[in-house]
């Protein structure tokens, strides 16, 4: 057999306790052998990777791709280049003064607890641009802030439930807009241009490929809070036929994006999109997820439900996104046509809810391998994590939260809960199958700083949060890989190296699992169905 490519000179980290293998043979875009059987194949192509490390290609369970790739266009008010409130004027004035009057300014990433002065304002932005129409999103995405320019333009007396208008003392409008009081924003930003969602996706795919990942989970499309287009599907369709899907793709869908179908008496396909579309529908390029729901809020926003109040807030337990028996009925009517589900849930409050919500489906309506997820699972009691295993509920948190994020959680959360965000430990010895994922843009989205995050649990300013809660480097790998392909049922094709499976990996130059080496990991190449598809330059590959 003469096969298209065999890959040599590797420690090759195969099956699901990552056996080494000095070889890995492709042909059409499949593993075909490993190891001797590999290197002892006819090729049409040999490629010596130089004593480098092969790992399942990176799979981030939850980011949301169009929404990073366009942000790298915006204005950047992260920390790399906000330290105070007043940086964040300034490069708001900047971009004022290069750009005509009446133009929007947008701005992405500010977090209010590492920014001297908190939250910008309505006032301190009209003072450097009064002029434009300025919207600054909060790096969670669960809040903005913008001008009296735009405030002018917005239906305050109608705010969505399920969000906030924040006012001051004397009850004028700051400017914050909390969670669903976003969506006051849509007549004048929603929907977002085809073409600027294409092109958030093809440059976040370079990226992507960059970083060694070849597969990812884009966490709400269409409408809510955070589509950026009723159509959005057209966009990842558009970005493939143009060659610049550089990953393969699974695409959550928005609640708010599925409805009522008609239906004979006999059918439970109830809820969903037009035709029955429902989760698996695709190929293994791009595919309909689950259906993505929100419960509550942000935990360093303080908007998450939570069953106390946030730490110094003896008035402020968060809030729901809708009420609480709409959340039930949603995941009722979805879990009963079918689809998978996944629900933003981060106190522990709305997780219980959510908790509750399955369990009644599932009692209702059994399934037996549903898979449905609890995106970040933020803040959870031992009772809930014992229920979530017991359900077969998948888990969904983001180890790189604990590093930049850590430091605001635990303000929030105060000292007797921090230990309780979370706890991928907990999640594993309860029996779950944890993924990897990022929530990117909130955080930086590489996987192998959130595998780092996963191993060490510092936050930003050095404290160890939820000692406890800590694994090991090979199970943090596993979540970024196997775990990832689980949560979207892709296992069979993806998430370990094994013959007759896509060749899909990562060339790393150290290995990931040893501990001692973890922080000199690098991506020297990325390969995606056999073909190398990112090389570092001089890095990899003769």
């Amino acid at each position: 057999m003469r096969v298209d490519v065999v890959y040599t000179g590797a420690r090759v980290l195969t099956g699901p306790d990552f056996r080494p293998a000095d070889a890995v043979a492709v042909h059409a875009g499949r593993v075909v052998a490993l190891g001797a059987d590999a290197a002892e194949l006819d090729a049409r192509s040999r490629i010596d990777l130089g004593g480098a490390v092969v790992v399942p290609g990176f799979h981030d369970a939850h980011n949301h791709m169009a929404w990073y790739g366009m942000q790298l266009t915006a204005l950047d008010l992260s920390e790399r280049t906000c330290r105070s409130v007043d940086d964040v004027y300034a490069a708001v004035a900047k971009a004022a003064a290069e750009q005509p009057p009446g133009s929007w300014i947008i701005g992405s990433g500010y977090d209010q607890n590492k920014l001297a002065g908190g939250h910008p304002t309505a006032e301190g932005l009209d003072r450097v641009a009064g002029e434009h129409f300025v919207q600054l999103k909060h790096t969670s995405g669960h809040m903005c802030v913008v001008n009296s320019a735009v405030l002018r333009q917005l239906d305050l007396a109608n705010v969505p439930t399920g969000g906030d208008v924040v006012r001051d003392a004397e009850g004028r409008p700051t400017g914050l807009l909390r969670e669903q009081a976003q969506r006051l924003l849509d007549p004048l930003r929603y929907p977002v241009p085809l073409e600027d969602v294409t092109r958030g996706i093809a440059l976040a795919s370079e990226r992507y490929l960059a970083e060694g990942i070849t597969s990812v989970q884009e966490a709400g499309i269409g409408r809510g809070l955070v589509g950026n287009t009723p159509i959005e599907l057209a966009a990842y369709q558009q970005a493939r036929e143009a060659g610049q899907l550089g990953v393969r793709t699974t695409l959550m869908v928005a609640a708010q994006s599925l409805r009522e179908l008609d239906h004979a008496p006999s059918d439970d396909v109830v809820f969903g999109l037009d035709l029955g579309i429902r989760t698996g529908f695709g190929d293994d390029w791009l595919r309909i997820g689950p259906m993505k729901l929100f419960s509550d809020g942000s935990l360093i926003g303080r908007t998450c439900a939570m069953h106390e109040p946030f730490e110094g807030e003896p008035d402020n337990r968060g809030y729901f996104q809708m009420p609480e028996e709409d959340i039930a009925e949603t995941i009722r009517k979805a879990h009963r046509s079918g689809w998978q589900i996944a629900t933003h849930a981060i106190g522990d409050r709305a997780v219980s809810v959510v908790l509750d919500a399955y369990a009644a489906a599932l009692a209702e309506f059994p399934r037996r391998d549903h898979r449905h997820r609890i995106e970040h699972c933020g803040v959870i009691g031992d009772a809930d994590v014992a229920r979530l295993a017991e359900l077969g509920v998948i888990p969904v948190p983001q180890g790189r939260f604990v590093s930049e994020l850590g430091d605001g959680m635990r303000a929030a959360l105060g000292p007797s809960r921090e230990d309780h965000c979370y706890r991928v430990r907990s999640f594993l010895a309860a029996g779950c199958v944890v993924p990897g994922s990022s929530d990117r843009p909130v955080v930086d989205g590489a996987p192998l700083p959130g595998i780092v995050d996963m191993v060490r649990r510092r936050t930003s300013s050095g404290v160890l949060l939820g000692a406890d809660e800590r694994v090991s480097a090979a199970e943090a790998l596993r979540a970024y890989t196997f775990g990832s392909a689980f949560a979207s049922f892709t296992e069979a094709d993806r998430g370990t190296i094994e013959v007759g499976k896509l060749a899909d990996f990562a060339v790393l130059s150290h290995d990931p699992t040893d501990p001692e080496t973890l922080d000199e990991v690098r991506v020297l190449a990325t390969v995606v169905g056999g073909d190398m598809v990112f090389e570092r330059s001089g890095d990899a590959g003769t």
